[in-house]
Parts: structure tokens; C-alpha cells; sequence
């Protein structure tokens, strides 16, 4: 990286990819000054369409067709890796040895082995800044429920009920993808559940075991497209028919080091459930939930407020919150945020991180990234084994 500017590239032109072109085109205008110029120099995919289409909607200076491409360029500092899971090893250790800082997107690695090395590859290069992303942890409504857990004010939480469900698998004609395939564990779970473990942990610490785990498949096969097709989009079948591998459905329970229980399930073929994430957190003094559908607000009582109008009351998030205040052109209290900003406030904390800054929440680490994947881990061997109990480790 230059002195005075960071080029920024995304490997993935898909759903999750745009969403990361997106968030750095914005990232430059929210917080404080201080972050260098950022250029963004290119966005790479194997579909050079995809990736033309990409670049020029979003502002990036060019195309390519290739991770390799990315890795030889010199005007290219910070990478982010939005690609097929299976993909993710071989692309960051390639971008690792080409110096470039990496956000790479979750889940980490289709495997513990491969996150590992994905961490020793890291590890040998400490120049370099590294980091999962999972931007739930920058909702602002969230981050608010966790700081009412950290200061006390709630008192000792004691039961974390989670859920992600969606419905993008629900269609038995919607194609054949890389999300249909790996074993069990690598479909709903891996997919959707990763975020849903991350936020349980974000909010509440860490899990220690996890027992009755649930995998269950209900569309057994899908059709391969006829062409390419972007996200969870419908495309044009064609005859050839293949099993799925992996579940649409995972459910679990958890113990927290606190001693605190979850219980958890996500999904994705909860038909009319395009994108529902959401919790509720009781704790011995008070209450929280939250619900994706209205990210700028959450629901809070405690019992301090007693009589008549003791209860939920809905807190509608402004700029005595987290992340906030800079974060929105306009981050005055009501105006409302939504997922899309996560992904914006995310890539300035990386931006900032590689920058040299502390200002902002670091992005999580490759070694957490890991850690996601020993829970993912243990909710498969728990669901393989009948649903016993599976230490993490």
C-alpha cells in the first residue's frame, strides 16, 4: 500500500459480492477524516459479464476474470474474497502471498483443515490485515443489545432463542448451486447458521456445547442451469438432475460458558421468509428482541418500569447508539438504516484497520473465523450422532 491511497478489489460478482463493492464505493463517506483515498481498482469473476456488470454499476475502474489476476496487480491493496466457500483457501493463500490484506466472507472454509492453514498462512504474514466478515456485529440495534448485556444492566442473561430463516430454497425448481452441495453441515447451517452462532456469541459469549442437533433435507434433488445464474436467482433448467448434499433445515440447542441455554434453528426453505433473522434475549432483569425486518429498532423492558405500563417498549435506534453517529448522511434519531449499511459500516472498519487506525471495532479475525467453523463443526457431529452433546472445542 502506498502512503496515500488504497486500492480496493472484490473477488465475486455475485449477491454478496456487489454488497462488498457497494460497501467500500460508501465507505469513504461516513466517520471521522483521516482514511487515506481509497480507489477501487477492479472486481474479479470467472463470468467476465458478471464482473463488467459489477465494476461499472459500483465505480470500479475495471475487470477481470480471475483472483490471479487481482493478486499480481500493483495498484491493488486490500481485497475482499466473496466467492463459492470451496474456493476460499486457494484464493487467500494466493492473495496472502501476494501481500495483499484480505476480508474474506463467511463461512471461512468448507473444512477445519483448510481454516487453519487460511490462519497459519495469516499468521506468517503479520504485515498484513486479515478478517472474516460478519456484519451483523455492525447493527446498530445488536450492538446496542450487547452493550445493555456488558454493562450489567440486564443482569445475567439466561436464555438466547435465535432464529435465521429464508426461503430461497423452498422452490424445488430454483437450480442447482454450489450452496446445494458439500455434506451435511455445509447447506443451511453453514450457509445462514454461521451468522446466527456469530450473534449468539456477540451478544452472549462463548459456547461452550451444543446438543440435540436436527439436519434435515427436504428437496433431495435440483437441476443444473442451463447458464449462469447470480445469488439465489431462477434460471432455465436443464435435464440434468442432481442429489442435494446438505440440509435445509438445522435446529440446536446450547450451552453458554455463563451458563446461559440457546436455542437456535436456521432455515431455508421457510417459505414466505425471505431474509428473517431475529432473537430474544431474557435475562434476570430485563428483555430484548430484535427482528431483521425493522434493523432500526429493538425491543426492550425491564423491570424498573412497573404498573400499568410496564412491558415491551420499542427503542427505535438514533445516535446514542452504536455505529450511528457518521455512520448515515443523515444520523439523526428515526432515520431508518438497513442491511446494506452493515456491509458499508464493515468495510470502513477494514479500510481503518489496514490504514493503521483505531477508531472503530475491529473486523473479526481470521481466528475467529476458525472458531465459527469448530461450532459449525460440533451442531453437525451433535445432528450425526442423534443429537448428543458436542463439547466445542
Amino acid at each position: 500500500m502506498s502512503q496515500d491511497r488504497i486500492g480496493v478489489a472484490v473477488i465475486g460478482a455475485g449477491m454478496a459480492g456487489r454488497s462488498h463493492a457497494a460497501g467500500y464505493r460508501s465507505a469513504t463517506t461516513c466517520y471521522e477524516a483521516g482514511l487515506p483515498p481509497v480507489d477501487l481498482v477492479a472486481v474479479a469473476d470467472v463470468n467476465s459479464d458478471f464482473a463488467e456488470q459489477t465494476a461499472r454499476r459500483f465505480g470500479y475502474s475495471r475487470a477481470e476474470t480471475s483472483w490471479q489476476a487481482v493478486a499480481a496487480a500493483d495498484d491493488i491493496d486490500v481485497v475482499s474474497v466473496v466467492v463459492a466457500n470451496h474456493l476460499h483457501r486457494e484464493v487467500v493463500e494466493g492473495l496472502l502471498a501476494a501481500g495483499k490484506h484480505i476480508l474474506c466472507e463467511k463461512p471461512f472454509a468448507p473444512t477445519i483443515a483448510d481454516a487453519e492453514a487460511m490462519v497459519a498462512a495469516a499468521a506468517a504474514r503479520p504485515d498484513l490485515q486479515t478478517a472474516v466478515g460478519f456484519t451483523f456485529r455492525r447493527s446498530p440495534a445488536i450492538a446496542a443489545v450487547k452493550a445493555r448485556v456488558e454493562d450489567g444492566s440486564m443482569g445475567r442473561p439466561l436464555h438466547f432463542n435465535g432464529h435465521y430463516w429464508c426461503d430461497y430454497g423452498n422452490d424445488p425448481a430454483g437450480p442447482m448451486s454450489w450452496r446445494y452441495k458439500g455434506g451435511p453441515g455445509s447447506g443451511a447451517l453453514a450457509d445462514i447458521g454461521s451468522h446466527l452462532v456469530d450473534l449468539a456469541e456477540f451478544v452472549c459469549g462463548p459456547i461452550e456445547s451444543v446438543r440435540g442437533s436436527v439436519l434435515s433435507t427436504f428437496v433431495t434433488e435440483r437441476a443444473l442451469p442451463l447458464g449462469n445464474a447470480v445469488g439465489h436467482a431462477a434460471a432455465a433448467l436443464s435435464d440434468v438432475v442432481e442429489p442435494v448434499e446438505n440440509e435445509d433445515l438445522v435446529t440446536f440447542t446450547a450451552t453458554f460458558a455463563s451458563g446461559a441455554t440457546a436455542t437456535m434453528s436456521a432455515s431455508r426453505v421457510a417459505i414466505g421468509l425471505a431474509n428473517s433473522l431475529g432473537f430474544e434475549l431474557f435475562a434476570e432483569n430485563a428483555a430484548a428482541t430484535f427482528d431483521l425486518v425493522r434493523a432500526g429498532e429493538f425491543g426492550y423492558m425491564d423491570k424498573s418500569v412497573t404498573g400499568p405500563t410496564a412491558g415491551y417498549r420499542q427503542v427505535v435506534v438514533g445516535p446514542a447508539h452504536p455505529y450511528l453517529t457518521g455512520g448515515l448522511a443523515m444520523d439523526f434519531p428515526g432515520v431508518g438504516y438497513g442491511q446494506n449499511d452493515l456491509f458499508v459500516f464493515q468495510a470502513r472498519a477494514f479500510l481503518e484497520q489496514v490504514a493503521g487506525l483505531d477508531r472503530l471495532p475491529k473486523v473479526p479475525s481470521f481466528e475467529h473465523g476458525l472458531r465459527n467453523l469448530r461450532l459449525l463443526q460440533a451442531i453437525t457431529e451433535s445432528a450425526l450422532s442423534g443429537g448428543t452433546e458436542v463439547k466445542v472445542p
